[in-house]
């Protein structure tokens, strides 16, 4: 279980960087200052859980990261685009 929890938090802290890398450079404000609390969130899921990881669990935690970052490139002008069309 803590190998699923340590894989999530991983992976949606790293997306929510690359998505706030994305938002800050193309000035997004709102949005960046929403993917702030997210990556807060996993940081602190991150601080309790990391620490005392066994190998499987820092598997999951190193696997984490690249899914996360691809799914962010990938989802971020699609989002985008949804909520440019709302306004």
């Amino acid at each position: 279980m803590t190998e699923i929890t340590l894989f999530a938090s991983t992976f949606v802290l790293v997306f929510a960087l690359g998505a706030q890398s994305l938002n800050v450079n193309n000035g997004h404000y709102i949005a960046a200052a929403i993917t702030s609390f997210v990556i807060g969130a996993g940081q602190m899921i991150l601080f309790k859980l990391a620490p005392n990881a066994s190998w499987t669990e820092i598997a999951a935690f190193l696997l984490g990261g690249p899914f996360g970052i691809t799914a962010s490139m990938w989802a971020h002008p699609r989002l985008a685009t949804i909520l440019k069309r709302s306004k």
